[in-house]
């Protein structure tokens, strides 16, 4: 049978504020500023101000941004970026292409986020960086993370790919600071299913160091600063300016996005609560959750099985992660073995992530959470 409740509803979506998409295509369209047109500035100056950090860069994609990052900071061969171990697999393979080695982390069980608890003990004289995937859409613990960072004189770049708008309490400031903000750079992806999305494929990265932006625009531009003045290496990483022009159109909507996705986060609380079999997402008192994924872990029962018959009742859900990082093909290299990371390859086997989306109403939640409860009764 066919899925008639997706994951998300982009279609939704765009009929609320078509007519603020529609215009801003057809003006890239009548100016054919296709490539560097003032839609990508204006969008850059925009989400920066959003996000209260001086520089928004944009790039192609949220795996250039990160590729780019480790790029503006000059890493060298050899060097080793600390990761967690349960993200998707672009934040290792970004610093496997440099040259670079991935040290992996095990991830917390209530929060999915990189164990702070167990970063120092992987620290070596090599260790140059840590990347902190803000996942599902809440921040990791950046106040520890920043604290190790600091003593042992290391790089931190956020992921928040999951997590734009989202912000976190930092222990020696009376405000919150935006994802992507704490760091020396943060990066993000712009793809279509994002909080921010765009109809394609877009990235940024943010930093607040002038020095650093100039470098990382360099970069994304062919190490040019000048045309055909290549000063570094580069690589072509560009937002399109039709990208830019939804992009714009939706910004104005994001605070309003987390609201609408903290609503359904909430009614699926209040219905999947309770359960022995189900434990729902837990929220981490310094940082606000923008709900990327509404992501449950199943108890004492086959987690397929529960997916088997949401498929069959024409409900969508996903896995977001099957696997670790070690455990594909691509890092079998690394030497991890079964075991070495007990709660991210626990996670592989019982997250499940439910239809999480903007126009989702109260109505449809109660079906899926009802149809998680059948399931559920059906096969404990």
């Amino acid at each position: 049978m066919s899925v008639t409740i997706p994951m998300v509803d982009l279609k939704g979506q765009y009929e609320k504020i078509k007519t603020e998409i529609n215009n801003g295509i057809n003006e890239v369209i009548e100016s054919s500023t296709f490539i560097k047109g003032p839609k990508v500035k204006e969008f850059e100056n925009q989400l920066a101000q959003y996000l209260n950090i001086k520089q928004v860069i944009a790039c192609a994609n949220g795996t250039d941004a990160l590729q780019i990052a480790l790029m503006a900071l000059q890493l060298q061969p050899g060097d080793e970026v600390i990761i967690p171990c349960f993200t998707y697999i672009a934040t290792a393979e970004v610093i496997a292409l440099l040259g670079l080695k991935p040290i992996l982390i095990d991830v917390e069980t209530d929060y999915f986020c990189i164990d702070s608890q167990l970063i120092e003990s992987k620290i070596t004289s090599k260790t140059k960086a840590i990347v902190p995937v803000h996942l599902f859409g809440q921040c990791a613990n950046m106040n520890q993370i920043m604290a190790i960072a600091n003593k042992h004189n290391l790089y931190v770049i956020e992921d928040t790919a999951q997590a734009i708008g989202a912000h976190y309490q930092l222990a020696n400031n009376t405000q919150q600071t935006s994802a992507g903000g704490i760091g020396v750079i943060g990066t993000t992806s712009f793809f279509p299913s994002k909080n921010l999305g765009c109809y394609g494929d877009g990235g940024a990265l943010f930093t607040n160091d002038e020095k650093l932006a100039r470098q990382i625009r360099m970069i994304c531009n062919h190490g040019q600063e000048k045309q055909y003045v290549h000063d570094i290496i580069g690589v072509n990483s560009r937002l399109d300016s039709i990208q830019a022009a939804v992009l714009l159109a939706k910004l104005p909507h994001l605070s309003k996005y987390a609201e609408a996705r903290n609503q359904v986060a909430n009614w699926y609380d209040e219905l999947l609560s309770g359960n022995e079999h189900i434990i729902i997402p837990k929220r981490d008192q310094n940082s606000t959750h923008v709900f990327n994924q509404y992501t449950i872990q199943i108890k004492g029962i086959d987690r397929d099985s529960i997916r088997k018959h949401l498929t069959e009742n024409n409900i969508a859900s996903a896995v977001y992660y099957p696997h670790t990082v070690y455990q594909q093909k691509a890092f079998s290299n690394l030497g991890y073995q079964s075991g070495d990371f007990p709660v991210a390859e626990k996670l592989t086997q019982t997250v499940l992530s439910l239809p999480m989306h903007t126009e989702m109403t109260q109505e449809v939640a109660t079906l899926i959470a009802k149809e998680v409860l059948t399931a559920i009764n059906k096969h404990k």
